[in-house]
């Protein structure tokens, strides 16, 4: 039996679907610094290491947006490690976001113009009564989308900041082939010899929330890295990087399991990045850089069109080995981890690229994805039991791919750290907007879950009370696991560590059950998602 840091850690077809993915106390009373906006509330005001900063009241909560956490990486400073930002002269005004990062899949931006490469900067959100000193938990969010697209100005903090009395940070990173290209003339560049820029981004912008966060209210000694689909890529990375020690304290993986989003091994990432040099017009290894950066980023884009963007490489200063390895062997940045999943993550990907599949094209797609073994996963799987086509091949893989993987990482972490898994499970909730495809039910599918946490822009409508009570339920835990490193609230369901109650073997034990009529923890997990029987078998492209 194969254990998980050693397994294969992902089919082929996932990793091209996830293209298209987005890509989730008592306060003291206010500080003195506030100023009033003629006929409106006071302006919170806040000094950083750079500058003033004047926010805005909104919603309850207090918001600093478009702050930046480093220089733009712009002109010669294209492709290179993120430099810290430069000081201002007088008060920033900190009420309107940034662009998002130059995206290379664009999918969910309200303003698709909205970009630019001059896109390092993140958003901050406080409770109103916070003041400096207070010293409160910090969620620092990492957005999904493939390593290729998305922004953080898509996932508002203020409920979370209020209701859970923690503030909360949103960033932006480098995103495809501007964040990650493993070209080692470009990791001779930097100390750590890597060209995995949008995680020295997330370095950077760690770094400058441990220096800058207590001007805010917030505790740089409790600071929980979250995110989701790539963005808990990236939170695996942080976790085996050893630059990134002690700069975090807690860790949330939502949908993105470190044994399946592997990251690249040295060699396969550097055949990609000269792939991709090499359509920009840029194959000479000695003009490689400065060619690069003197192409338009619309040129960049038109040059990764057809190529994956692999996301952070592993083999280098800052990534030696690839997480699950890492994790694994016990080199890692032990901290406490919440991780966990969504019901039928695979609904999202199979809506968008199968929705009339049939019965038939299901069966001859399995027979020769699976080859010897395909009968039987026909047998696991049977279109009759699961309504249709897309249902059958959308539990298929959801438990081949995200929960199976969530249960063999959450076994990397639970003998190490405290370890607490869940399932999201809405049968009635929304999907993204513009994912929605007529008579099929994309319910609990990948990314369900971001409305439920975040003051989300991209929902294909508002949650319905009952929505927002399970959103709230989950906000408390999130934010006692930020607090206390266990996500224990009163009033709510008990949430055991993994490894506590019946499971063994292959089985994680304990998972906490998110669902809106009861929250409930469940020893049943590994059974339902089949994954005994999905660790014999080798990942297979569909």
């Amino acid at each position: 039996m194969k254990k998980p840091g050693k397994r294969p850690s992902r089919l082929s077809s996932v990793r091209s679907l996830l293209g298209t993915a987005l890509a989730l106390a008592a306060l003291v009373t206010a500080g003195p610094h506030a100023t009033a906006a003629p006929g409106g509330p006071p302006r919170p005001v806040v000094t950083v290491a750079q500058g003033t900063l004047r926010g805005q009241a909104r919603d309850g909560a207090q918001e600093f947006l478009g702050v930046p956490y480093a220089a733009p990486p712009v002109g010669a400073q294209r492709l290179r490690a993120p430099r810290p930002p430069t000081r201002w002269q007088g008060v920033r005004d900190a009420a309107r976001q940034a662009p998002a990062c130059l995206q290379f899949s664009p999918y969910g931006l309200r303003d698709p113009q909205a970009v630019s490469e001059d896109c390092l900067y993140l958003d901050v959100y406080r409770p109103r009564a916070a003041r400096p000193g207070a010293r409160l938990p910090v969620v620092l969010w990492m957005h999904g989308g493939a390593y290729s697209q998305g922004t953080g100005t898509q996932f508002g903090g203020r409920t979370m900041a209020e209701l859970t009395g923690s503030v909360v940070v949103s960033i932006n990173y480098r995103l495809g082939q501007l964040g990650y290209l493993a070209l080692p003339e470009l990791g001779r560049e930097n100390a750590l010899r890597s060209g995995s820029f949008g995680l020295m981004d997330q370095l950077e912008a760690l770094r400058w929330t441990r220096e800058n966060i207590g001007a805010f209210g917030g505790d740089p000694g409790s600071i929980t890295i979250s995110g989701q689909s790539a963005g808990s890529g990236s939170v695996c990375a942080l976790l085996a990087a050893p630059p990134a020690a002690g700069l975090f304290h807690r860790a949330v993986l939502q949908s993105g399991p470190c044994t399946l989003l592997a990251a690249p091994e040295s060699a396969g990432a550097q055949a990609h990045a000269r792939s991709f040099a090499a359509a920009a017009g840029c194959s000479v290894p000695a003009h490689v850089a400065a060619c690069l950066r003197g192409l338009s980023g619309a040129a960049l884009i038109e040059a990764a069109r057809t190529l994956p963007t692999p996301g952070p490489a592993s083999g280098d200063g800052l990534l030696p080995v690839t997480p699950a390895r890492a994790i694994g062997s016990g080199a890692w940045n032990k901290v406490p981890v919440l991780i966990g999943s969504t019901r039928s993550e695979a609904r999202f990907f199979v809506a968008l690229t199968q929705p009339r599949l049939t019965a038939e094209e299901y069966a001859a797609q399995v027979l020769a994805g699976y080859g010897a073994a395909g009968p039987e996963v026909l047998a696991r799987y049977p279109v009759a039991e699961h309504d249709s086509p897309y249902l059958a091949l959308s539990a298929l893989m959801t438990d081949s791919t995200f929960a199976c993987h969530t249960v063999w990482t959450a076994q990397l972490f639970a003998p190490q750290v405290p370890t607490f898994v869940y399932e999201f499970d809405d049968p009635r909730s929304p999907t993204l907007a513009g994912a929605q495809v007529p008579g099929l039910d994309q319910s609990n599918a990948h990314s369900a879950e971001l409305a439920y946490l975040h003051d989300f822009t991209m929902g294909e409508r508002p949650l319905t009370p009952v929505q927002v009570a399970l959103g709230n339920r989950m906000k408390r835990y999130w934010g006692a696991f930020a607090r206390f490193g266990a996500p224990v609230v009163p009033g709510q369901a008990g949430w055991p560590t993994a490894g506590s109650g019946t499971g063994t073997g292959t089985a994680v034990g304990a998972v906490l059950s998110l669902h809106p009529s009861a929250t409930r923890t469940t020893t049943s997990f590994d059974a339902e998602h089949q994954c005994a029987f999905w660790r014999t078998q080798p990942p297979r492209a569909l």
